[in-house]
């Protein structure tokens, strides 16, 4: 991971969920594990490649757990890790405060 300019903790976490996805990604993962098609239906805005990299970037920081299944076609599934959990309460944070300015928004 990136060192921090500030060395603030908001800015260690920024360095790994910033971005338009990730923490939109976990946001999926937390209602529990998705194939990579499914989250690709959830997120119909990011391509491929992109999902692709920040899976792997999810995966490589132990927040999220790639499991491959050995059927045929071969299943695979992403799940949040016991520390991807941590993120839940951030995902409801953040939703609420969606939810805040969707309403103002609408006034």
């Amino acid at each position: 991971m990136k060192e921090t300019v500030s060395g603030c903790s908001v800015e260690e976490a920024m360095h790994l969920l910033g971005g338009r996805w990730r923490l939109l990604i976990v946001s999926y993962l937390v209602d529990g594990p998705k194939r990579f098609n499914e989250l690709r239906r959830l997120v119909p805005g990011i391509s491929q490649r992109m999902l692709t990299l920040d899976l792997r970037a999810l995966e490589e920081s132990t927040l999220v757990q790639r499991t491959v299944f050995p059927t045929i076609p071969i299943k695979v599934e992403y799940a949040l890790t016991e520390d991807g959990r941590r993120l839940e309460k951030v995902v409801s944070v953040i939703q609420e405060f969606g939810l805040w300015l969707k309403a103002r928004d609408a006034e």
